[in-house]
């Protein structure tokens, strides 16, 4: 089956060269991205994808065209998820770069969009059977500045730390800021749950501000179940309940262990009953 990417609002053949040469997304990475799930054959939480991206592409001094309004945004998604021929489960990348031109210093603030469209094994949020094993990655820690909460291309701390964990064989590694805190995973949010109320890192401490992580809190909100933003240690992940991941695209992963530490998956169950309450 043919498979195509929107290139500027243009739909091409995925087998097509369509990065320019000069693109500075590919050049200084200089561009952001927005990891979006489909269900039924339709992307969903558009409206948090897209707040998300115009603000990060302001934090960029990247000008965003009028005619990118979230509604525009969505159409141009879905006409992909369509074409594509997704009627199930699918991931979506909405990638925004900044226009060829000058190198450190820009020659312009204006963009140019790529999207891609996949389809995806599963059609609802189902929990990982087996828990994750992890550990702390220790090798790079993540600064705390203005971009720390946006998906920028620039993700080599990521990678490193999936590279790691797979060299430990273990599932992830949590990244740290330079004040030691545990902020995030490899390609998640993290949550900790202690006597049936939730701790996750705050925003200022330097994690990714995740469109999942605010769906969760948003959900435990509604369902009365205590939320706190805060410094997590090495020490809460010993003494907590509950650890979990979340991201966009998998929606709630359980962790099984922390180096010696065991734990349940009874809230990470739950809030996989909640979006799929809400989304499927």
């Amino acid at each position: 089956m043919n498979q195509y990417v929107n290139n500027n609002g243009v739909l091409i053949p995925a087998t097509s060269y369509s990065i320019m040469a000069g693109n500075r997304g590919y050049l200084y990475g200089d561009g952001l991205f927005e990891s979006i799930r489909v269900m039924n054959g339709r992307a969903i939480n558009m409206d948090n994808h897209y707040k998300r991206l115009v603000s990060g592409m302001e934090a960029l001094k990247m000008n965003v065209p009028p005619a990118l309004t979230v509604e525009h945004f969505s159409k141009e998604i879905q006409t992909l998820v369509n074409e594509n021929k997704i009627i199930a489960g699918g991931r979506v990348r909405f990638s925004i770069d900044r226009k060829a031109g000058g190198t450190y210093l820009p020659e312009t603030d204006q963009v140019d969009y790529y999207i891609e469209a996949k389809s995806f094994k599963d059609n609802s949020y189902k929990l990982n059977e087996k828990g994750y094993n992890i550990d702390l990655y220790d090798e790079i820690k993540k600064d705390i500045n203005p971009l720390s909460t946006y998906k920028t291309k620039n993700g080599l701390i990521y990678i490193m730390a999936k590279m790691k964990a797979k060299e430990k064989g273990l599932d992830d590694l949590l990244i740290q800021n330079y004040k030691m805190g545990i902020i995030e995973g490899g390609s998640s949010n993290l949550f900790v749950v202690s006597n049936g109320v939730l701790y996750t890192p705050g925003l200022d401490l330097g994690p990714l501000g995740g469109t999942m992580r605010m769906q969760v809190i948003n959900l435990a909100i509604a369902n009365e179940i205590k939320v706190y933003e805060c410094n997590i240690s090495p020490q809460n992940l010993l003494v907590a309940d509950e650890v979990f991941l979340t991201n966009a695209i998998q929606g709630v992963l359980w962790v099984d262990s922390y180096r010696t530490k065991k734990y349940w998956n009874k809230t990470a169950q739950h809030f996989i009953k909640l979006l799929n309450e809400k989304w499927a």
